[in-house]
């Protein structure tokens, strides 16, 4: 376990320093924001598809670490992927972090995210990306919050 918090610690903290994907894309085909209230995360999420596959992802905002990077490791993980192995990859990571599932070893680097699990407030912060992600994949809305 102790393995897993330093884990947890380290790739949040180098994340959060150096986000991965972070800016805008011109002409993204979706664009979503996403706001968690009770913590003041903010974010707005880019997508970019080449037929059924997130050819780019980019996203920008400001908040917490942990919102920063769950949104950086995100987008690091589904760039290439098909919108069906994205919106899979989104209930494993929501069954993390609700802590229910046992997909833990399925997620690689993800797996770190789990660590918020032991702080129940937090976890609305690691999933608000994944949130946006969602929505933008299904194109039911261009804004989603936590709340």
């Amino acid at each position: 376990m102790n393995e897993l918090r330093d884990l947890y610690r380290e790739v949040i903290l180098d994340h959060n320093r150096s986000p991965r994907n972070f800016g805008e894309i011109d002409g993204a085909d979706r664009v979503v924001e996403g706001v968690n209230p009770l913590c003041g995360d903010r974010l707005t999420l880019y997508l970019k598809l080449d037929e059924n596959r997130i050819d780019d992802i980019k996203f920008k905002g400001s908040g917490c670490a942990i919102s920063m990077a769950s949104s950086s490791l995100m987008t690091e993980r589904v760039k290439g992927a098909t919108v069906e192995e994205s919106l899979s990859l989104f209930e494993k990571v929501h069954e993390m972090l609700a802590g229910q599932g046992n997909a833990i070893d399925e997620l690689d680097k993800l797996a770190a995210l789990s660590g918020v699990r032991e702080f129940p407030t937090r976890v609305k912060c690691a999933s608000l990306a994944w949130h946006a992600l969602k929505s933008a994949l299904s194109g039911t809305d261009d804004r989603v919050s936590t709340e």
